[in-house]
Order: structure tokens, then C-alpha cells, then sequence
């Protein structure tokens, strides 16, 4: 039987672009998050959405196989499922186009039903498994102290990605040496491509660090983010922007973002998908932004709203003369 192999770009840190990976299923009680797997398709009448290493997006039917990485989620507004719930049957889902495996068990009714797939085996090279930390490079131990500007948000899809992009570009405009980074969320690649697009010089995110998301373990995530800003540094930029992902009483880790970047954070945006949430994030962070953006402040309404609210000044980075403010305060703060 012949059948398409699909490498998520959740495995866009490993080789299995120049070798194609083998499979053998695994004892339970030897799984852990980052392991990469390969799945099957079950028949369906909706084909799957996978993205690729180069962020590319492909369609997948029913019987195709697709390389993926053991991961967890916990999406307010999409879907909700890890690795630890896949059963003894071995039926397992897509739970993000990039390839995060796992059991979806709660999901937004916006949200279709998820297509079908068993789990085939761990995917293998050289007869033996491996996961994103295999591919993972050893940290140099360089300092990191280059400014950040930090974009974070009152939920998923708030605007956190846009507003990154126009920062990028405001950034570069000044001739300056950008990264940008993702720093919290579960794998989609997607998002920090378009900030390459946008002009910066490199990106990165957690998954470089060897995760599939940012739903781990502190002592975990504390590793990862390690690498990632070891990889950083390297580049020698004059800023970076770095966004955390999701919100901060999720649990993505985005206070731990906060508190290993506090001494160097130069500039933060919060992109706010209501008013009246702007508040209760500036509590859960204990720290106040220095401009608000996101789906909040898509009318003068919303941007009035905000400002009576909080005091902050607000911007709609969908707005070009909003640009002009947004390039204003970040060249203030920042001593640009």
C-alpha cells in the first residue's frame, strides 16, 4: 500500500526532511511530550490541514500519514486535549495543522468536529525514537541582555501577531537589527514566518527549544526557554520582540516569560480582545503596558473605552496614522 508522508512543522528542528523517519509503537508508560509520532488519517469526508516545515499548508486525506510531535493544549476559544488522553485504542487527533498529537477532549462549538486517526508508532530513525529535544542544541550559556519589546494579550487571537508585524516594521524603518520571537503557545508556524516577512532579521520560538507548546511544566519550560534565548543571543540583535502567546492565567507559562525577561523588557503592548479585560490582565502581570492594541481597539469607541479605563494610551495597528503614535512611544521608551 502506498500512502503520503506528511512532516508537520513541528519537525522542522529535525532531519527527517533528508531521512524519512521509521515507526514502532511504544509502551505507554515510556511517552512523554515532545516524542515524535507518526498517525494515520482515518476515512473522513473533510480533509486535514497540515502545515509544513516552510509553514506551507497542505491537505491531507484519509489514509495519509503524518509525522507529528506528543504535546498539550488548552485553547480558550479553539480546543482543549493532550497525549494523556489518548486511550488504549489508540485514536488520537490533530489537535493544531502543526502537528500537535494528542486526545481532543473539549472544544469550542465555532470549532468542527476533529478528523479521526489511530496512532501508528513512535517515529524512529536507526531503529530507535526520537523527540524535538534530540535536535536540540546545547546552550552556549551566552548572556542575554538585548531590550525586548514584549507583546502579550488578554486571550488567543486578540491581535498579538499583527501587532508584532507593524512593530517589526517600525523597528526596521530605524535601521535597527531585529528577532523576533514566539515565546509561549502551542506550535503553529506560521505566526513568526510572517514576522521574517515582515522584516525581521530571524525568528525563532518554543519550538526550537524542543517543544510542541508551551504547556509543560515550569521546570521544563524554563529549559526550553533557555535555548531559545541562547539562540537569540547569538544573532547579536539591537532589539527584540517577543510575543507571549495566549494570556497570563492560562497555562502556557507566560508569567515565567515575564519573570525571566523582567530587567530587560524596554517596551510592552497588550493586545486586548475587550476593554474591560485590559484591567484584569495588568493585575494577573502586576505591571502596567506602555500602549494597548488588539481587537479591543478596532474603533475609536473601543480606543475611548480603554483610555477612560486604564489611562493607557490605545492604537489600532490597523490604522497607518495610528502607526505614526505606535512609532512615537516606542522611540521614547525605547531611546531609539
Amino acid at each position: 500500500m502506498t500512502y503520503n508522508l506528511f512532516l508537520s512543522s513541528l519537525t522542522r528542528i529535525s532531519t527527517f526532511a533528508e531521512r524519512p523517519p521509521g515507526f514502532e509503537k511504544r509502551p505507554r508508560s515510556t511517552w512523554k511530550t515532545g516524542d515524535y509520532v507518526v498517525i494515520e488519517l482515518a476515512d473522513t469526508v473533510r480533509n486535514q490541514s497540515v502545515e509544513l516545515a516552510d509553514a506551507r499548508m497542505a491537505d491531507a486525506y484519509a489514509g495519509a500519514r503524518i509525522v507529528g510531535a506528543l504535546g498539550e493544549r488548552a485553547a480558550t476559544l479553539e480546543s482543549v486535549g493532550g497525549w494523556r488522553a489518548i486511550g488504549d485504542d489508540g485514536a488520537v487527533n490533530m489537535m493544531t495543522a502543526a502537528g500537535l498529537i494528542g486526545r481532543i477532549t473539549s472544544r469550542s462549538a465555532l470549532m468542527p468536529p476533529p478528523n479521526p486517526a489511530r496512532y501508528l508508532g513512535h517515529a524512529t530513525l536507526d531503529g530507535k525514537p526520537v523527540a524535538m529535544q534530540d535536535f536540540v542544541p546545547t546552550p552556549s550559556g551566552a548572556a542575554f541582555d538585548t531590550p525586548i519589546v514584549l507583546i502579550i494579550g488578554t486571550s488567543m487571537s486578540a491581535g498579538k501577531t499583527l501587532a508584532g508585524r507593524v512593530i517589526i516594521r517600525q523597528l526596521k524603518e530605524r535601521g535597527l537589527r531585529v528577532v523576533g520571537t514566539k515565546l509561549t503557545g502551542a506550535g503553529r508556524y506560521r505566526d513568526v514566518v510572517s514576522w521574517g516577512d515582515a522584516g525581521a532579521d530571524a525568528v525563532y520560538d518554543f519550538v526550537d527549544g524542543g517543544l510542541p507548546s508551551s504547556v509543560v511544566d515550569e521546570s521544563e519550560y524554563r529549559r526550553a526557554l533557555g535555548v531559545v534565548l541562547d539562540r537569540i543571543a547569538a544573532e547579536k540583535p539591537d532589539v527584540v520582540v517577543a510575543e507571549a502567546g495566549a494570556s497570563p492565567l492560562e497555562p502556557y507559562n507566560g508569567t515565567v516569560v515575564v519573570e525571566e525577561l523582567g530587567d530587560v523588557i524596554g517596551f510592552t503592548l497588550l493586545a486586548a480582545s475587550d476593554p474591560y479585560a485590559v484591567t484584569g490582565v495588568m493585575d494577573a502581570f502586576d505591571l502596567q503596558p506602555d500602549v494597548v492594541s488588539g481587537v479591543a481597539a478596532s474603533t475609536s469607541a473601543g480606543i475611548d473605552l480603554i483610555e477612560k479605563l486604564t489611562g493607557l494610551p490605545a492604537v489600532n495597528v490597523l490604522d497607518l496614522e495610528d502607526h505614526v503614535q505606535l512609532g512615537s512611544l516606542l522611540t521614547a521608551k525605547l531611546g531609539l
